[in-house]
């Protein structure tokens, strides 16, 4: 399954003329955005391969992240940068200490948007669940995270949903990794996240999901783990510690196989 991109991604000429209203810029912004993200999709949808649409990902995302900086360079002083903060973070694209850096240039009126107060309450959250951290338990409908993980197995969790596409497309790789190692050692873990329980147990059932399950989290772990995108899928050590969140594709068997040592 190809990618592709559904966010805002953006140009900056029309954006940085100093004669232009806040407004007018605005539009031009979001007339840009437009414009690469379908520009973007066209070169994914073309790509031959899997490997070749990723390799073309990889591309758009190091542009769309300079476009964006650029966008905060030259509009610390209006809506412009907190706009394109936001994208750029949505997509995962800077780094905890760089984007609490920026907000520290943006202008006090900014710093102080409801859109920034999130963006800097979800870095708070990612830090606190980072790799190396020990995992933050939580609770479904009487069911605990932490009676699947912690409990001396590495477990790969994954957080998803019945609608969500690209969720649907990762669970051959996932039933690759359990079918393959699921044992003393190695369990998977499915959590639905904002889903209809009737929907995610449909949908489970139809993709063969018969491993451990909790249903109907909706956006207990996704606020807890600061996941603003699914899947997300992560692996956790025996120990309860997070050692990757951010496998996707061959990586989830790469990751796995690697912390087992076979």
């Amino acid at each position: 399954m190809k990618k592709s991109i559904s966010i805002a991604m953006a140009i900056i000429t029309l954006v940085a003329c100093n004669n232009t209203s806040v407004e007018e810029k605005i539009s031009a912004f979001e007339a840009d955005c437009e414009a690469f993200a379908q520009n973007a999709n066209e070169q994914l949808s073309n790509a031959a391969t899997e490997e070749a649409a990723d390799s073309i990902y990889n591309v758009i995302e190091k542009e769309y992240a300079q476009k964006m900086l650029g966008y905060i360079k030259q509009n610390r002083n209006n809506r412009i940068s907190v706009m394109a903060l936001k994208e750029a973070v949505n997509m995962d694209l800077l780094e905890a200490a760089e984007i609490r850096s920026i907000v520290a240039t943006l202008h006090d009126t900014l710093r102080t948007n409801p859109d920034v107060e999130k963006i800097i309450t979800r870095l708070d959250v990612l830090e606190k669940t980072a790799v190396g951290c020990k995992f933050t338990d939580f609770e479904v409908d009487g069911v605990k995270f932490s009676d699947f993980v912690g409990k001396g197995k590495y477990v790969l969790v994954d957080f998803w949903a019945s609608w969500c596409g690209p969720c649907k497309g990762e669970i051959p790789n996932i039933k690759a990794v359990y079918d393959k190692y699921h044992g003393d050692d190695f369990d998977v873990l499915s959590v639905a996240v904002w889903d209809k329980p009737e929907d995610t147990v449909a949908s489970a059932e139809e993709h063969g999901i018969v491993w451990n399950q909790i249903i109907n989290a909706q956006r207990i772990p996704t606020d807890l783990y600061g996941i603003n995108g699914i899947p997300c899928i992560m692996l956790i050590g025996p120990d309860g510690i997070i050692l990757d969140r951010t496998m996707r594709g061959e990586k989830i068997m790469q990751v796995v196989s690697e912390n087992l040592g076979r």
